[in-house]
């Protein structure tokens, strides 16, 4: 098994380092991004159904055909990154605030509510996050706010254990042991002095975490634990036409492929970004 697997992770690693690679992925982010804010614009009927239409394989008017509504599914594919991707962003964007907010303080200030902190991560390490937003979002009854409110919590641990790592190197700084001669209050020294420092390392890490959290929203929409029925959103179109393979195979293949092709792009950036980190702490 690991015999197969590493050179498969080298060999991707050594691929997305390639300069056309990073842009390719760059464009890609870019268009999902815009896309996903200006659907709800200019796609308000991305779910009108034609019944009597049905199924039909791609052709004039539908470029990825219909679905068993008769809803065209390029529609459905476009208005869908609203949810899916905003939702994703909501998840890496909140998970990095409380990271930030716990993981920050605790490495720079060290004592007991490092130790506190640190067990709440180790703890939420142990525990399988998916199938803990699985049953959470089950038991509560699912929904859009909830699988994304679910997903912060369980995402926060590894922001906090990133901007804590952080902090921990940045606070025996030359610097930072200065600017505490000086006088200056540790608020401002985490706020003008260490923060900084720490931004670029969080930063890379929740375009990595966006990359999950893509995927696991479109888990929990897929299982029906998301966005309700009829919503427009990559895991609930790929759950409602998983059906539709042998009829029109793109209205199940075009929402699997948006979700790879966004991660997948996120991710390589993300690993950018995390080397630049790195690069940059080390000067």
């Amino acid at each position: 098994m690991l015999g197969t697997t590493a050179p498969a992770r080298r060999g991707w690693r050594t691929l997305s380092r390639a300069p056309w690679v990073r842009i390719g992925a760059l464009v890609v982010v870019v268009v999902v991004l815009v896309v996903a804010c200006l659907a709800p614009i200019f796609l308000k009927d991305a779910t009108q159904q034609d019944v009597l239409l049905g199924v039909t394989a791609p052709g004039d008017g539908h470029p990825l055909g219909t679905d068993e509504l008769g809803r065209d599914v390029f529609s459905l594919l476009l208005a869908g990154a609203t949810t899916s991707v905003l939702g994703a962003l909501a998840i890496a964007a909140g998970s990095m605030l409380i990271g930030v907010l716990i993981g920050t303080p605790a490495g720079y200030f060290g004592g007991r509510f490092d130790s506190v902190a640190m067990r709440w991560t180790d703890l939420m390490f142990s525990i399988p996050a998916l199938l803990v937003a699985i049953v959470v979002s089950g038991v509560m009854g699912g929904g859009y706010i909830l699988a994304i409110g679910v997903l912060i919590v369980l995402f926060s641990p590894g922001d906090t254990r990133v901007a804590r790592s952080g902090a921990l190197e940045q606070a025996h700084k030359p610097y930072v042991e200065a600017a505490r001669v000086l006088g200056l209050s540790s608020t401002r020294i985490l706020g003008r002095h260490v923060w900084p420092n720490v931004a670029p390392l969080s930063l890379a890490n929740a375009f990595l975490n966006f990359a999950f959290a893509l995927v696991a929203l479109a888990s929990l929409s897929f299982l029906g634990l998301g966005v309700g029925p009829g919503s427009p959103d990559w895991g609930r179109t790929l759950a409602e036409s998983r059906t539709l393979l042998f009829d029109n195979p793109w209205a199940a293949i075009a929402p699997g492929l948006a979700i790879i092709i966004t991660a997948a792009s996120v991710n390589i950036l993300g690993d950018w970004l995390a080397a630049r980190s790195s690069v940059g702490s080390k000067r």
